[in-house]
């Protein structure tokens, strides 16, 4: 139990990041500096996104379309309803910048890595996941930002520029395609590196919560915030994954997908991605309070890694028994 509680390192780096922040943001001469090597950070962030995934092996795993469909629906389609549906209600009991986080935590793309490691743990479609998450995250660099303007922008959230758009696509989608094509020949050394080479993603996220809490300590984010409010923020985050987590195993289910292909939907189809959703908020939300509108993000993170994960184990447990 204490193991399943266990804060992850990663999310623990975070919340260190956010707490310097807090004490010690950036600020005059620091900001500019800060900016731009975010700026790289992300750039390489999403290069190595690019370098990482084989244009081979995601066109043959395209076959299983239906499988891929429904996990893209389930995250850029219920997941966005299930948001605009709560905004009226969030509003008024967490305030309009928590209320406007939860609604963009439903809208960013599924995660990479945590979606393929649970479903090889519970022995799921390994290859189906791997597709389908990475298919999430790419088609996210452009369907999030819409979804956003979209979503976001006509509920009265918040107000996002078209600029934002270009930035998005020279800050993440240019990498990621530089990624594939330099991909041919550096792929190899970066699989062999895969390990060293989490550090930079993980490093880029730090940086990412640590510009985001630096701006809203100038912006003084923290008097606009209860304690109750944040609670809140746990609350819902919990509702809406143990929602996601039924509804996504019911309708695989119901539409005959095999065991191996339902926990994969479960897995991917329940994701929100910290390391896509992060640097996108920073892009959207320049100039308005991003600290707390990705504090729900965060907590979403840390809530299905320690869910899926308890999940994860007792699927393994239960097919080693049937075994």
């Amino acid at each position: 139990m204490l193991a399943k509680l266990r804060l992850d390192p990663f999310l623990l780096a975070i919340l260190v990041a956010a707490l310097v922040a807090s004490v010690l943001p950036a600020r005059g001469g620091a900001v500019p500096v800060l900016d731009a090597v975010v700026a790289v950070a992300i750039f390489a962030l999403f290069f190595l996104y690019g370098a990482r995934l084989s244009p081979q092996e995601a066109l043959a795993g395209l076959r299983h379309w239906r499988l891929h469909a429904v996990i893209l629906g389930f995250t850029f389609v219920a997941f966005p309803l299930l948001g605009l549906a709560l905004t009226p209600v969030l509003r008024p009991l967490l305030g309009d910048a928590l209320a406007a986080g939860l609604l963009y935590v439903t809208l960013v793309p599924s995660t990479v890595q945590s979606s393929i490691a649970f479903t090889s743990v519970a022995r799921g479609n390994v290859a189906g996941a791997i597709v389908s998450a990475s298919a999430s995250n790419l088609v996210g660099v452009v369907l999030t930002p819409l979804l956003v303007m979209a979503l976001m922008t006509t509920t009265g959230t918040v107000s996002v520029s078209p600029q934002a758009f270009g930035d998005i696509g020279v800050q993440l989608l240019l990498p990621f395609v530089l990624g594939q094509v330099a991909g041919r020949w550096i792929r190899p050394w970066v699989t062999a590196h895969a390990a060293p080479l989490k550090l930079v993603d993980r490093g880029s996220i730090v940086l990412v919560v640590y510009s985001a809490f630096s701006a809203g300590m100038r912006e003084g984010i923290w008097s606009r915030v209860t304690g109750p409010a944040l609670l809140g923020v746990l609350v819902v985050c919990l509702a809406i994954l143990a929602l996601m987590l039924w509804l996504t195993r019911w309708v695989a289910e119901r539409l005959g997908f095999d065991r191996g292909d339902q926990i994969a939907i479960q897995f991917c189809g329940t994701k929100k991605s910290l390391a896509s959703g992060l640097p996108m908020a920073l892009v959207l939300f320049a100039g308005q309070p991003v600290g707390l509108m990705v504090l729900p993000l965060m907590v979403f993170h840390q809530a299905q890694l320690m869910w899926c994960s308890a999940l994860a184990a007792r699927y393994a447990t239960e097919q080693r028994t049937g075994d």
